[in-house]
């Protein structure tokens, strides 16, 4: 996906700014691969024997899987840019994916999907947190 993500940066019309690029392509795709892993554990999780136990995880993958899809709707987005935005967006996003990341690890010695899905939304939560220090 980063040449896509790349690729589409690149043939922006306009000025982007002093944006840090590698650092914008990186959440956006960190985003779109935490929302795909978020979206594939909470439908594991509801095939599970035991999903009554797994609410919370599959809820919180739920909410997770929007937030991070949303962040790259609008990290993709540059016309009319407000910072402000960009900096709740992505602060929401670090701690959607915290909470997730921390939920899935609590599963993740029964379940490989929550395992791998805490590392997407550990990933996303670290793009998200290095892309909003460099917004300044």
């Amino acid at each position: 996906m980063s040449r896509t993500v790349k690729d589409m940066l690149a043939t922006y019309p306009a000025d982007l700014g002093d944006i840090d690029r590698a650092k914008l392509i990186k959440c956006i795709e960190e985003c779109a691969a935490c929302a795909q892993a978020c979206t594939a554990c909470a439908d594991a999780c509801l095939s599970e024997g035991m999903v009554g136990d797994l609410a919370k995880c599959i809820r919180t993958d739920m909410d997770c899987a929007d937030i991070c899809t949303a962040t790259a709707a609008v990290l993709s987005r540059h016309t009319g840019y407000d910072a402000n935005i960009t900096a709740a967006v992505l602060k929401a996003c670090a701690m959607v994916c915290k909470a997730c990341g921390d939920e899935c690890e609590k599963h993740a010695d029964m379940h490989e999907h929550c395992r791998i899905c805490a590392e997407a939304c550990r990933s996303c939560e670290q793009a998200c947190n290095e892309l909003l220090g460099a917004l300044g």
